[in-house]
């Protein structure tokens, strides 16, 4: 498979030469775009929010390729469940048990595995275990996998690991393991390379030896070589990431922050420090273990990978079924203040000092916490807020905070700098929205502002499509009216933004993936279109809309990231199934400076359609080249059912 760096190359290159119709067949207006009074939209505008769900993290972005390394997802107690850890031999050959034997205290569990035979008996290849990841493990010919785990045995070691297919028939990379018995008298840490000599997209790792005795194996690592910039993120994923160009990353939830109870909620200061101590939690309302590989120091780094700004979700004392008294909220608050400090602080900071021991002295620049998830109406939620909200004031008085409540129902009753807005409905639903930002008071400079965290078109459970092209452009409308009303909406992002197609929680995504193939459905792609508006200038367009309805257009100038040229784009939705001509003016320039360059359309004949595994390109923007004719207007011609921008220079 070429790469997804490569594919999205190929995509942005993509120059077809088309020449527009006559628009004498087509429903018409003119539109006059405006440049004397621009209006800047926020540099945080567009951005992602990051859920582990739906196996985003461990499983997707997160490239360890072991599941349930540890093997504490089955509970802190002995015997316990391996999943999806298998055995390599019969219970004649080798006996598999856990125990509470780990040199590690915070991960207590540890695997046992007695060898009852020896290597006149033992079976070809030996007995012992296999992981197969998640779902399966993707395997590349030519990269190196670095591999780690920790053992102690009865005696001396001689011992295979390797990658292999599925069914353990086909040797992918392998390394024989030998020791001597003092060695490995005490828990001993390993670490080997394997290169692979083959790829395979379902292979497993295993552990295998014909030596009779007793092995214990704990915190077992297989890592690519390969992620970006060796942080440990997968690579295809992360360029997806990279090609929306976000400017916030808001993690690590969602409900996952909250958990359904507190005691499974997420607790930073538990996933930062070596991934060996780290105990990982049961997300309790996604359904499934997390070694917590990718903890909080990770979630900075990655939103440092993408240039974008932290947006850190913090827990604030409730879950869905449990609430902390605001009496006894303080160690929730100091635990905000330390995650605080460990983000900004200097490394002569108790927590900062840690920061940099783990191979980050320079603070990030975090300036957003989100104080809970969707709890505006707990019975604790307004107190407890307003405790995070002054200690934050008092301590950083530069972070934005960021409340539950949505001011778009009443105006808010407490004091924020931002609120969140969620909604997750149909089609009709969504084209409604359109114009609920429009109707926000102005009057009040100091008043919240917008931040659209969680949008999205759904469909009823039992469908569990991919999406729609339909639902994308109903969003892609929404997405203008946010940015023709970005002077009270300040950040947009949508949710979620990862599904792992072995474990869908969530309905639609706008990445699905397995694991070795990625794509974005319509939904992502209309996000595209917005990458180069936060930061630019939004124009004031005079157009009458009412004759033509489901027509939804915002004008924006900018300077290209590429070749660094100043352009107005011009974005068009038309929810018709006709073509509709738009005769474009730029106000208070002379004509003939006004050149019309390319255009970018995502459109589709089927507004069920939608990108799959089997069809990943079916919906996907396509980029031309307008010839340029002198004179007044400009024609704009916008297919049906599309969504357009078009790229208009002056000179």
């Amino acid at each position: 498979m070429a790469s997804s760096s490569t594919f999205f190359l190929l995509l942005g290159i993509l120059m077809v030469i088309r020449v527009c119709g006559s628009a004498n067949d087509h429903p018409s207006t003119s539109i006059a775009v405006d440049i004397s009074e621009p209006r800047q939209i926020p540099p945080t505008f567009l951005g992602i929010f990051f859920e582990e769900i739906n196996h985003a993290g461990a499983g997707g972005l997160w490239a360890e390729l072991v599941s349930n390394r540890g093997f504490e997802a089955g509970g802190r107690h002995a015997p316990s469940m391996i999943n999806p850890w298998g055995a390599i031999g019969d219970e004649e050959a080798i006996s598999i048990v856990t125990e509470m034997s780990s040199c590690f205290k915070n991960n207590p569990v540890a695997l046992r595995m007695d060898i009852l035979c020896d290597p006149s008996t033992c079976p070809p290849g030996g007995v012992g275990i296999y992981n197969p990841g998640y779902w399966g493990m993707n395997i590349e010919q030519g990269n190196t996998y670095k591999v780690v785990f920790y053992i102690k045995s009865t005696g001396p070691l001689d011992s295979v690991v390797s990658l292999v297919t599925e069914d353990g028939t086909q040797v992918l990379s392998f390394r024989r393991v030998t020791a001597d018995a003092a060695k490995l008298k005490d828990w001993t840490k390993l670490e080997i390379a394997l290169q692979a000599r083959a790829s395979y997209n379902n292979a497993r790792f295993q552990f295998t030896t014909t030596q009779k005795g007793t092995i214990w194996l704990d915190q077992v690592s297989v890592m690519p070589n390969n992620t970006y910039k060796g942080h440990g993120f997968r690579n295809d994923l992360m360029q997806m990431l990279l090609n929306l160009k976000p400017r916030f990353l808001r993690f690590p939830g969602g409900c996952y922050v909250e958990g359904t109870y507190l005691r499974n909620a997420f607790r930073w200061k538990e996933t930062v420090g070596p991934w060996e101590e780290r105990p990982g939690h049961f997300g309790d309302v996604w359904g499934y273990w997390s070694d917590d590989g990718l903890g909080y120091l990770e979630y900075l780094q990655l939103a440092e990978d993408l240039d974008a700004e932290p947006v850190w979700v913090v827990n604030n004392g409730i879950s869905f079924y449990d609430q902390v008294d605001i009496r006894l909220i303080g160690p929730f608050v100091q635990e905000m203040l330390d995650s605080v400090e460990f983000a900004r602080g200097s490394p002569n900071t108790t927590w900062g000092s840690l920061r940099a021991k783990l191979g980050h002295p320079k603070p990030f620049n975090l300036k957003y916490i989100a104080v809970g998830n969707e709890e505006c109406g707990f019975k604790n939620y307004i107190g407890n807020y307003l405790k995070f909200y002054k200690a934050l004031k008092k301590n950083y008085p530069d972070i934005k905070v960021i409340s539950n409540c949505d001011a778009t129902w009443r105006p808010l009753d407490h004091p924020a700098d931002l609120y969140d807005f969620h909604k997750y409905t149909n089609i009709s639903g969504m084209l409604g929205l359109t114009h609920l930002f429009e109707k926000m008071r102005r009057d009040d400079p100091h008043a919240p502002k917008a931040f659209v965290s969680e949008y999205a078109v759904t469909y009823p459970e039992e469908k569990m499509m991919n999406g729609t092209f339909g639902g994308a452009l109903a969003e892609a409308a929404f997405l203008l009216s946010l940015e023709q009303n970005s002077d009270v909406v300040e950040m947009v992002s949508y949710a979620p933004i990862f599904d792992n197609l072995n474990d869908r929680r969530w309905n639609p995504d706008a990445i699905f993936f397995n694991a070795d193939k990625a794509y974005g459905i319509a939904s992502y792609w209309v996000q595209t279109f917005f990458r180069e508006s936060s930061g630019a200038s939004l124009l004031k367009v005079n157009f009458p809309n009412h004759t033509l309805p489901n027509t939804h257009l915002t004008a924006i100038s900018r300077t290209n990231s590429i070749d660094q040229k100043d352009y107005i784009t011009v974005k068009v939705v038309n929810y018709n199934n006709i073509t509709v001509t738009l005769k474009l003016s730029v106000v208070g320039v002379d004509p003939n400076s006004v050149r019309l360059q390319s255009k970018t359309v995502l459109t589709c004949d089927d507004l069920d359609a939608d990108n799959t595994l089997d069809f990943p390109t079916k919906v996907v923007p396509v980029s031309s080249l307008i010839p340029s004719e002198v004179g007044k207007h400009k024609v704009l011609v916008v297919e049906p059912f599309s969504f357009s921008a078009f790229n208009i220079t002056l000179v």
